[in-house]
């Protein structure tokens, strides 16, 4: 069983904490979240019967400045009719989302903010609900009023939202429209907005883009380069398809790619453009003529030389890691890897590149969004992604020399380069009430 994303994240934390000597005071006040918001949000549905939902935000770290992250619509809980003049009173459901989680993703956004450099804290909220069973306009009702109730708690220099899962950037033009009712207009209190609103160009390809930025710079210390060498990619959605995209275009050879609908391999290179148009064509990607079907577990054993898992979390563990292939690991999802595997790959010599500064480009590209608001002045796209490509590889170096002063891998080097970061700016702040 993997361990949880909190233990693990607290885990990480400990490790860099102690690998920097700090002081057990700071430790504490690092880990717990600055504030935890819990709002019912009630609704009338399109037939008129009213239905609750709860409504969350952890707001973890706001040292370094307003704290930045996903809020996510997901079945945390489900409906059961109930005779209380049609009230829906919310039942617990198996597939909740798990409180822990929340708390985790928001401390690694503190961590993944400081190792990308940029003046933000961690955060992280959502919705429970299933967006699948609201209709469009139960869905804005539902997030004008979440915005109601927290919209004195968020905002340009509190706290800015931006997608994750089951939103989007419409959630986010509505969230944008119901603040700017009470504060005036505000296209930075959230990112991942439409273009039309104030979005940035080049944020839909950022993380992807960001994660091969990342990848180029790591593979430039072993004197490699992405045109020489084979990959398999774990999830073929908005990061692992602009990846795969990217590293085609590099002339590298993607010979393996798996989502929830199947996994396709090709030992010669799978012609990626052509599989994106059958995605798309077929919404799946099983029946592709450009490759031979495989089991979709299979994917992270395959013998590749670069491994990028896009998906969940967790699915590296101890049950599989002895039977990686992979001469190299870049985390473009969160937590893809357990502490267990983790020391399991160090040992047989896996280079592993952490999630906290492989997928840091979308909050990368976020940011520029939020500057180019508050400026008022837009940016072209090429501006945005060489801005992105200076910010991933500044941080490498920052996370190298990390480990390089504290003999360590590469992901405590990044958790000591995020973790020193916020302690420095929390000392300088002052403790004084």
């Amino acid at each position: 069983m993997a361990m949880n994303a909190l233990a693990a994240t607290n885990r990480n934390f400990r490790r860099a904490a102690r690998i920097l000597g700090l002081d057990s005071r700071i430790e504490k006040s690092l880990l717990i979240p600055f504030r935890e918001i819990k709002v019912e949000c009630t609704i009338p549905k399109d037939d008129g019967t009213l239905v609750s939902y709860v409504g969350f935000r952890v707001q973890h770290d706001n040292s370094r400045g307003p704290m930045k992250g996903g809020i996510r619509y997901h079945p945390e809980l489900v409906s059961s009719p109930d005779k209380r003049g049609g009230l829906c009173v919310r039942q617990p459901d198996s597939q909740h989302v798990d409180p822990d989680e929340v708390n985790a993703l928001a401390q690694l956004m503190t961590w993944k903010t400081a190792v990308a450099d940029i003046p933000y804290g961690g955060a992280k909220g959502g919705i429970g609900c299933k967006p699948k069973d609201l209709s469009n306009s139960e869905l804005e009702r539902l997030t004008r009023v979440f915005t109601q109730k927290i919209h004195d708690l968020i905002g340009v220099n509190r706290d800015v939202p931006a997608p994750d899962m089951g939103t989007n950037a419409q959630t986010m033009a509505w969230i944008l429209d119901e603040y700017s009712k009470f504060h005036g207009h505000s296209p930075a209190v959230v990112t991942g907005k439409p273009i039309d609103l104030g979005g940035s160009l080049g944020r839909e390809a950022a993380t992807g883009r960001g994660v091969i930025y990342a990848t180029e710079a790591l593979l430039a210390e072993y004197g490699k380069s992405i045109k020489d060498l084979t990959f398999a990619i774990q999830g073929f959605g908005n990061v692992g398809s602009w990846a795969a995209r990217l590293i085609h275009e590099r002339g590298g050879k993607v010979i393996a790619v798996s989502d929830i609908t199947g996994a396709v391999k090709n030992p010669n290179g799978i012609d990626i453009p052509i599989l994106l148009n059958h995605k798309e064509a077929t919404g799946s990607l099983k029946n592709f003529d450009g490759g031979d079907a495989m089991h979709p577990n299979e994917l992270l054993l395959h013998k590749c030389d670069v491994l990028i898992p896009c998906a969940l979390g967790g699915v590296i563990n101890r049950e599989n890691a002895d039977n990686v292939r992979a001469k190299f690991i870049v985390e473009a999802a969160n937590h893809p890897t357990d502490p267990e595997a983790d020391e399991i790959l160090s040992k047989k010599g896996v280079i592993i590149l952490p999630d906290i500064y492989a997928n840091s480009g979308g909050v990368t590209v976020s940011y520029f969004e939020w500057v180019q608001n508050i400026q008022g002045f837009m940016w072209d796209e090429e501006k945005v992604n060489k801005e992105l490509h200076r910010y991933m590889t500044k941080a490498f170096g920052n996370i190298k020399s990390m480990c390089q002063t504290h003999n360590c891998n590469l992901r405590m080097g990044a958790f000591t380069l995020g973790v020193n970061r916020v302690a420095r700016a929390t000392v300088l702040r002052g403790w004084e009430a």
